[in-house]
């Protein structure tokens, strides 16, 4: 869970202990104006969610393998960092931008219009036909339930519900400022970005893809940023709706224990907060 200075992980131990690690947040976006503006700080959030997430993912699989009497590591080091954002960076844009172009270029369309159209199509199709592959792999099945986990706490502070998993487990699974729906409307927003940019030569093509990625993902920020902060406007939340829906295939119902795990790491973030003074009304707390 992430705060606006401070980020939490609860993670539940081979013993059945939860451990918590925190970090404080250093934000460039806290040193100059210029990171603070639209779709700038889109790129710059998304960039500093990606280290988290390693760097949390990293500390789970710590515990996950922790022997009885070993310290745990809890911190990864720079060089592991950029290691990681190499392969998954260059894993997504292989799979999510270049194989959709290339696959569309040997296809027969000889307009921009429908040939932006197709590969958007195309690149939305295997980014769904991948989470179908991936949801049916078990580990990544308890991944999801912990992802909805996440949701359903986050939903239940923000209804201002009390915080415990049977009071938390009604709420929904679904939470409109999820990374799945981002990744949607990235997809979605590429098709209209790269329509000014027609059809150029195929190695152009490729370099417009991966060089207006930043852009897009701004974006696509801005978007998720606003939706979450007015979710009381039906229209706005029916245009949104194919991103809510996606949410399906990354979430399922997790257990009290799970949930349990996913409240410790909120409370622990609001009580970082709290010490450092920020209003808790204004806390964005996202999984």
């Amino acid at each position: 869970m992430r705060g606006p200075s401070t980020w939490a992980l609860a993670v539940r131990k081979p013993d059945g202990e939860i451990a918590e690690v925190n970090r404080p947040i250093h934000s460039v976006m806290a040193r100059h104006w210029f990171f603070r503006l639209p779709i700038v700080r889109g790129i710059i959030a998304l960039g500093e969610s990606l280290a988290i997430g390693f760097r949390a993912l990293a500390i789970s699989a710590n515990y996950a393998a922790q022997e009885e009497g070993e310290e745990v590591e809890t911190e990864l080091s720079r060089g592991a960092i950029i290691f990681a954002f190499a392969i998954a960076i260059g894993f997504a844009i292989m799979l999510f931008k270049v194989t959709p172009l290339l696959i569309t270029n040997w296809l027969p369309i000889d307009t921009t219009g429908w040939f932006v159209i197709v590969e958007g199509v195309i690149r939305v199709s295997i980014f769904i036909l991948y989470l179908v592959v991936i949801s049916l792999l078990p580990d990544l099945r308890r991944v999801f339930e912990y992802h909805a986990a996440e949701h359903k706490v986050i939903n239940a502070y923000e209804a201002g519900e009390e915080l415990t998993p049977e009071r938390v487990k009604p709420f929904s699974l679904i939470h409109p400022r999820c990374g799945t729906a981002f990744l949607l409307w990235v997809m979605v927003i590429a098709i209209f970005v790269f329509a000014f940019f027609g059809r150029p030569v195929w190695y152009w093509l490729i370099a417009t893809r991966i060089l207006l990625l930043p852009l897009i993902a701004g974006l696509a920020y801005e978007l998720i940023r606003f939706a979450g902060k007015h979710q009381d406007n039906r229209f706005l939340m029916t245009m949104l709706a194919p991103g809510l829906w996606l949410q399906r295939l990354t979430t399922r119902e997790p257990s009290l224990d799970q949930l349990e795990v996913s409240i410790r790491a909120l409370r622990e973030v609001l009580h970082l907060e709290e010490r450092r003074g920020e209003d808790l009304q204004r806390v964005e707390v996202m999984a």
